[in-house]
């Protein structure tokens, strides 16, 4: 796939490099600032599933 994206740029190696470049930072961009805002209050991984934790040492009875 990369080598089909190679081949379909236009101009010398150099122009593609940089064509190439500027593609990798606008999929970042926008991944960055559109795609990961909106999916991360669907995904949450910063909450746990376990309301409240207990170790064995303090659940002896």
């Amino acid at each position: 796939m990369y080598a089909w994206i190679w081949r379909h740029l236009p101009g010398q190696w150099q122009t593609r490099t940089a064509i190439a470049a500027a593609l990798v930072l606008a999929v970042t961009a926008v991944l960055w600032y559109l795609v990961f805002p909106w999916l991360e209050p669907k995904v949450q991984f910063d909450r746990g599933v376990i309301d409240t934790p207990s170790s064995p040492a303090t659940d002896r009875r």
